[in-house]
């Protein structure tokens, strides 16, 4: 027979269920109006209904089916499968960190996709987009790499201010030789310059495609690892206890963050505080939860890296500001608040 604070917490536990389920079908709704909005606005808004005959029956001679099919389509699944990755790589960074301020930019990530960037231009001479994706997005998983190999190397051991101290330095480090090769040749200083600045403005659909099975595993992975990050929440004297194997678990989510953060950063470039502001604000709403807190951070970033896209093509009509930069003005107060 159930004692009365045991019958009381099972209806309690029910209810924030249904809360949370709810209020993740409600994010998903607004993602949806963020895809729609996307499709819909830009340097001209385009109706409904040649949106839907430009999907149905596409006549390339017609300017607004060339720019639904060809570029606000592509741009929007770019857009989708960036913010998503970069909101829960965002949440296994500051996992792994135990610190809601971490940012998946502080592990090195970024300043190694700028690296194969530079490298591809400048030293292999390849401007193609897909023989560039590739160098960003291997170089973007050796930094991240090597940034634990320190911190697994070094004194004391696996440490989560050992590890941002280490990506603080890879990030100097790979930033001086990036500048150091960009002064040197000016095609490889345009490439980089408009990557840098974190934009959607030029999606290539091979691109997308060459990443999708990494965003698709890492996403996978994700959710099997919501339940033993739970648990060494709890401690790492409660996860020993409990069976959950520490260094496998961080080990394996480390390895997820790198997949995910990598192939949003060769898609859209450095965009910030998405990973950072998106999981501090989804955990404001589930607790620290991962069953909740990681579907809560890929809808939610999603959703904001599609609006603040969508905002920045209206905002200055006919030319538009970059989404990196819109990102820029509005995390920036969001991150003066949270501290």
């Amino acid at each position: 027979m159930l004692t009365a604070p045991a019958s009381r917490a099972r209806p309690a536990r029910r209810s924030r269920r249904f809360r949370l389920a709810t209020g993740l079908v409600l994010a998903c709704a607004g993602l949806l109006c963020a895809v729609v909005l996307s499709v819909f606005l830009g340097a001209r808004p385009i109706d409904l209904g040649v949106v839907l005959d430009a999907l149905r029956h596409y006549d390339p001679a017609v300017d607004d089916h060339i720019v639904v099919r060809d570029l606000r389509i592509p741009r929007t699944l770019t857009g989708l499968a960036a913010g998503a990755a970069l909101g829960l790589a965002g949440a296994l960074t500051q996992a792994l960190a135990r610190n809601p301020l971490a940012d998946p930019g502080l592990l090195g990530i970024n300043q190694g996709a700028a690296l194969g960037l530079v490298v591809a231009v400048a030293v292999a001479g390849t401007t193609h987009p897909l023989s560039v994706v590739w160098f960003a997005f291997v170089s973007a998983s050796a930094a991240a790499l090597l940034v634990f190999g320190i911190v697994v190397r070094g004194r004391g051991g696996a440490d989560p201010v050992r590890l941002i101290l280490a990506g603080m330095a890879v990030t100097y480090v790979l930033s001086g030789i990036v500048y150091a090769i960009v002064l040197q040749d000016y095609q490889t200083y345009q490439s980089y310059r408009s990557w840098v600045i974190g934009s959607l403005a030029s999606p290539d659909p091979d691109q997308l495609a060459a990443m999708t099975p990494f965003l698709a595993l890492g996403t996978a992975l994700a959710v099997l690892l919501a339940r033993p990050l739970n648990v060494l929440a709890l401690g790492d004297e409660t996860g020993h206890a409990l069976g959950v194997r520490r260094a496998r678990v961080r080990g394996l989510a480390g390895v997820v963050m790198v997949m995910l953060c990598g192939a949003a950063t060769v898609l859209a470039g450095p965009i910030v505080f998405v990973g950072l502001v998106v999981p501090y604000l989804a955990r404001m709403i589930t607790g620290p939860d991962y069953r909740w807190l990681l579907p809560y951070s890929t809808v939610l970033a999603a959703t904001l890296l599609l609006v603040a896209d969508v905002v920045g093509r209206v905002i200055v009509r006919p030319s538009e500001v970059a989404v990196g930069v819109t990102m820029a003005f509005v995390g920036a107060p969001v991150l003066i608040a949270m501290i």
